[in-house]
């Protein structure tokens, strides 16, 4: 009885697509080719930041006026449907396997990223921190479950202590610019800074949307010692 169940989960979980429920066997991250194909892929976008823009290798008005203290954005996709739907529920309804999916597809963008600009890969890879206070009530942090699997694939060592998120602050949704940079100024410190000091950082988060949060981030890393941040995220806000 025990194998007839175990090969019935198999067929039925591990071999169909997370999306249309259609086949993917033999397919390790779980999603069939066709859908693969219609994901919102962030294609052409600002050199610095990812914000999506017409042509390829360009920094954004944003970037020229007001240079951000990260090196650069990796992310694969646009915010945009099924992504819309599938982080929300990985951060907000303990969907754990959608993580898994999203850190697979975002491990795959920074690999063909450091290849295609021959970059190589940072020294420390840090989960962006959430207060202990939104931790507790949510149960994990989205981040660290990105960051886990993508270092442990990388050989890059993920080091989850050394940046904490010291105040809670409000939700950026509904904040204009200058409001979001007032929220979270003093957001976040470093421990240990002697950790940080000359390492290239790679900074991974879910989703970038303006850009303040994982900029008030970089300063702080780089206020600490870091000689580089980059951004790794699933998906940019267009």
């Amino acid at each position: 009885m025990k194998g007839k169940v175990y090969n019935w989960l198999t067929f039925n979980h591990i071999n169909r697509c997370l999306l249309c429920l259609g086949s993917a066997a033999g397919i390790a991250e779980c999603i069939c080719t066709p859908c693969l194909e219609e994901l919102p892929w962030l294609g052409t976008a600002c050199r610095q930041c990812a914000l999506p823009l017409p042509n390829a290798d360009q920094l954004c008005g944003h970037c020229q006026l007001l240079p951000p203290a990260f090196n650069q954005v990796v992310a694969p996709f646009r915010y945009a449907f099924p992504l819309d739907s599938l982080i929300p529920a990985f951060k907000h309804q303990h969907k754990l396997t959608y993580g898994r999916l999203l850190a697979r597809l975002l491990c795959q963008a920074i690999v063909h990223h450091h290849e295609e600009h021959e970059q190589a890969l940072p020294d420390l890879i840090i989960p962006l921190p959430l207060h202990r206070a939104r931790q507790a009530q949510r149960g994990y942090n989205q981040a660290l479950e990105l960051a886990r699997p993508i270092a442990r694939r990388l050989g890059v060592t993920l080091d989850r202590s050394i940046l904490l998120r010291q105040r809670a602050t409000a939700a950026q949704q509904g904040l204009d610019a200058q409001a979001r940079r007032q929220n979270m100024q003093g957001a976040f410190v470093c421990q240990h800074p002697q950790r940080l000091k000359g390492k290239h950082v790679a900074l991974v988060d879910d989703v970038v949307t303006t850009g303040t949060t994982v900029n008030e981030a970089s300063r702080t890393l780089l206020a600490a010692g870091a000689a580089s941040v980059s951004i790794w995220c699933v998906a940019r806000t267009p």
